[in-house]
């Protein structure tokens, strides 16, 4: 079954993207820092090969905020939307889905995403209903669905430390087969940057 993987980005600019990072880098390095790890998580979803990659957008691609960034030829790109994260989520779901696609839904925001990882997801996958990467703050970088349901995103409550344990409930209770990968971490809050490349953390710093 071909795989597409959905990837969930607001524009990487100041003020708007990686806010919570913003005492530590300061509003510019942490919209440097965020184009990054953008670009990075387009890089792995790419190389990996699994089917079509979509950039799904907060705001809309005809807004200013993404005039300046060059992306990759050969993307899909789609609006999120309005709604909290998890109506945008199902929605990109369900529409990959209703295409005859498996689904890998991931951020931006976890340096750990490779072309390997995201490979083996989609494998994972092909036996299961669920394929779930929780991260080590209670949430999860990867969602991977064989189908739909909307109680998995429905009454959750995002960025909270009960993301992946609530998600995991939901799916038990709906009777469905699921895989759970190694945990993860994001890079969200200024103790996150311990676990970011040493590279990456100097470019938001100098301004590359």
């Amino acid at each position: 079954m071909n795989t597409r993987i959905i990837i969930f980005a607001k524009a990487p600019v100041a003020g708007l993207a990686k806010t919570r990072l913003i005492p530590a880098l300061g509003a510019e390095g942490s919209a440097r820092l965020a184009r990054r790890m953008l670009m990075s998580t387009l890089a792995c979803s790419r190389a990996a090969g699994l089917g079509p990659v979509e950039l799904c957008i907060s705001p809309g691609p005809e807004q200013p905020e993404w005039r300046n960034l060059v992306l990759p030829a050969h993307l899909e790109i789609s609006r999120q939307g309005e709604g909290d994260l998890g109506a945008r989520m199902a929605r990109a779901a369900r529409r990959g889905l209703a295409r005859g696609e498996q689904v890998l839904l991931i951020g931006t925001d976890c340096p750990h995403i490779s072309p390997a990882l995201l490979r083996e997801a989609a494998r994972r996958l092909e036996h299961c209903d669920v394929m779930l990467h929780p991260t080590c703050d209670g949430g999860y970088a990867l969602l991977g669905l064989r189908r739909f349901h909307p109680a998995i995103f429905t009454d959750i409550p995002w960025s909270t430390d009960r993301v992946a344990s609530l998600t995991r409930q939901r799916i038990r209770e709906l009777g469905w087969c699921f895989y759970q990968g190694e945990c993860l971490r994001d890079i969200d809050e200024p103790d996150d940057l311990f676990w970011l490349p040493s590279r990456w953390v100097g470019a938001a710093l100098v301004g590359r």
